[in-house]
């Protein structure tokens, strides 16, 4: 069993991997991984990821308590945004959220990540949808984070940055970077006059694939509401589509207008 020093250390590394990517400046960004349903460790405040000892962890409850910091440390703002994640995900075992060039930048444009043009990224994440913007270290982030959990991995954040979850802390933080490299491919695609998009048939084959893989974690593939409905991925509309159940009820309320048209119709022929 992995103790909790080793598991201290190996934020410590990721979130120097984060900050030698360039994908957090300065003290920015955030990780944190659970111990168990009600213990947390994560990375303090106004500290930079680049250089942190094992010392500088912190430990919480699932209420964000602090259940251990050393003197001259404490919590991130942000963990009440991880906190929610692990509520609402119990699959999930480690969070990370930084602030990735490329990935910010469609953040802050409201574009999500949706383009179907690299089998790894339709494989590993389906569609990155965007959250809608909530002032950092309020619940209103936390909020708008939980209607995406059920469907995604990764998702961006509205004018801030991007937040990926997995079940280990290695995991969590490639899915960052395959959020990034998806962004950066798709803006150098753009400069070059557009991507030649992948077509529905290309994208479902590659969701078979990641059916017979059994990846772990929520994709597109087994929960997109747009399949559900009938209709083709996101990947193939420019749109990610919650599966919620209001979202749910007014495809079957279509679905009974649709057949109420058709039984009118053969009434009056």
């Amino acid at each position: 069993m992995t103790s909790e020093y080793q598991i201290k250390k190996e934020i410590c590394e990721i979130g120097k991997r984060i900050y030698d990517r360039g994908m957090v400046a300065a003290n920015d960004g955030n990780i944190s991984v659970k111990l168990s349903d009600n213990l947390f460790l994560c990375t303090p405040t106004g500290v930079s990821k680049g250089f942190m000892t094992p010392e500088y962890i912190c430990k919480v409850d699932a209420e964000g308590n602090v259940i251990q910091a050393n003197p001259g440390f404490k919590p991130s703002s942000e963990i009440k945004m991880h906190l929610r994640v692990y509520k609402e995900r119990p699959d999930v075992n480690a969070v990370v959220h930084a602030h990735p060039l490329y990935a910010t930048g469609f953040a802050i444009a409201g574009i999500p990540l949706t383009q179907p043009i690299m089998p790894e990224a339709i494989i590993a994440l389906g569609c990155v949808p965007i959250a809608e913007y909530g002032t950092p270290s309020t619940e209103e982030i936390p909020n708008a984070v939980a209607k995406y959990l059920q469907n995604f991995d990764a998702v961006l954040l509205e004018n801030h940055g991007a937040l990926t979850f997995a079940d280990t802390l290695l995991n969590a933080y490639h899915k960052m970077e395959s959020v990034e490299f998806y962004a950066q491919l798709l803006f150098i695609s753009n400069q070059l006059g557009g991507p030649k998009e992948l077509s529905p048939e290309q994208v479902n084959r590659l969701y078979d694939i990641r059916r017979k893989f059994g990846l772990k974690g929520k994709h597109p593939a087994d929960m997109c509401l747009n399949l559900k409905s009938g209709n083709t991925s996101c990947h193939s509309n420019g749109k990610c589509e919650l599966a919620s159940e209001s979202a749910a009820s007014k495809v079957d309320e279509d679905l009974v207008a649709q057949i109420t048209r058709k039984v009118i119709e053969q009434l009056s022929k």
